[in-house]
Order: C-alpha cells, then sequence, then structure tokens
C-alpha cells in the first residue's frame, strides 16, 4: 500500500525548492528530503535482530528483499515510537545503495521550501551526526535528518554485512 502525501500549504505544489517529509519524534519536528524516501509504508511486523541495539527495531521483508529498520524515536530519545496509525514505515536510500526502513511518527505531511532555509544550530552534536540544520515557522523549529548519517559504523557493519570478498573502505 503506497501512502500520498499531502502538504497544507496550498501553493506548495507550484512553489520552488526541494519537497521534504515532515514527522515527529517525541514531539519534536523533523523532516526527510523526499529524493531520500523511497515509499512510505503503514507500520508492519518485523523480525527482531539479535544482539542489535534496541533502537534497530528489526528486519522487514519487502518485494523479495530484507530491509533493516531503525526505529527513529528511540535512536534519539531512548523511547520507542508511538503505536498511532499515523506512524509510519518509510523505507530510504541509505547510502546511495542500500535500502533502510525508518519507523516514524506522524509521517503523513510535506512541506516545500529552498534548503539553505535549514540553518546551523551552532552545537556539536557527535554523538548525533544525522542531527542537521534547523528551520523555524510558525509551527516553531523543525530538523532535517541526515539518512546517510544515521549508522555508526558498528551497527551499519551488522545491518549491511559486507558480501565475501568485498572490500569495505
Amino acid at each position: 500500500m503506497d501512502l500520498h502525501l499531502h502538504s497544507h500549504a496550498p501553493e506548495a505544489a507550484s512553489a520552488k525548492g526541494t519537497l521534504y517529509l515532515q514527522f515527529r519524534l517525541g514531539g519534536q519536528r523533523f523532516a526527510l528530503d523526499v529524493h531520500e524516501v523511497i515509499e512510505v509504508l503503514p507500520r508492519r511486523p518485523l523480525k527482531p535482530i539479535a544482539q542489535a541495539p534496541a533502537w534497530v527495531a528489526g528486519i522487514l521483508a519487502h518485494r523479495g528483499a530484507l530491509v533493516p529498520v531503525v526505529d527513529l524515536c528511540a535512536l534519539s530519545f531512548a523511547q520507542p515510537a508511538a503505536e498511532r496509525t499515523s506512524t509510519r514505515l518509510v523505507l530510504v536510500r541509505y547510502c546511495q545503495q542500500q535500502v533502510l526502513g525508518l519507523i516514524l511518527e506522524q509521517a503523513t505531511d510535506t512541506l516545500r521550501c529552498a534548503p539553505e532555509e535549514f540553518q546551523p544550530y551552532g552545537l556539536d552534536n557527535g554523538q548525533a551526526p544525522y542531527l542537521g540544520p534547523v528551520r523555524q515557522d510558525a509551527q516553531g523549529l523543525l530538523q532535517r535528518i541526515e539518512v546517510n548519517d544515521l549508522l555508526p559504523e558498528a551497527v551499519r557493519e551488522l545491518l549491511f554485512p559486507a558480501e565475501p570478498g568485498q572490500v569495505t573502505a
């Protein structure tokens, strides 16, 4: 089942800029560039991965492929995503060749704006390099998520092991 996203701003369809999927984590607003989004699905049952961090929600079998899934709320705030009808499983491109699933709360709206509207917020967030720049609007602050910076190296190797004979950088 594909979900058709809609924007609250009627002029968004004709405005120039980048389209972002908006969602919430622990009550805070975040955004993903839709160019990184492959598909938005309803939440689905997952197979847990033994010995993975608690924020790795499990594995999804989707269209003949196994997709690792991360609960972004658990990663960011150590609380699992709320079980809501608006909680989605969003498949994204990770490091251009992998597919990664993200559990996101209230992932039902989009926003179109210029990427430069997101500004650095001046904090060194070395423990969470995926937290990108922020944008202020009438609803408050909106923070961009940098998909390629989501996984620490050890977790990336667990979820996307190198094929035998493959050289890793």
